[in-house]
């Protein structure tokens, strides 16, 4: 267990969170965080993002920008001359 002290933030107060812990839990600055208070406790825990969340209008922003094409067409895997689709 660490110890770390409230500070003056404009009209709130934040906490340090070392970096040991937000390590351990896998996160960095700028991440969002929920909070709450559960038994004189506060409780955060950082917000994941779903697997492949945006990745849709990631694609459609590429095929709308015309941008889909390969980047190294002339390296192909062995065997792709065989291939029929």
């Amino acid at each position: 267990m660490m110890r770390t002290a409230l500070r003056k933030m404009g009209n709130s107060a934040g906490m340090i969170v070392p970096k040991a812990i937000l390590s351990e839990l896998g996160s960095e600055v700028g991440q969002a965080f929920e909070i709450a208070v559960e038994n004189g406790r506060i409780v955060a825990a950082p917000v994941r993002r779903a697997v492949r969340a945006g990745w849709a209008e990631s694609a459609a922003a590429i095929a709308a920008a015309g941008d889909g094409g390969l980047v190294w067409p002339e390296f192909g895997n062995d065997g792709d001359d065989e291939l029929t689709w």
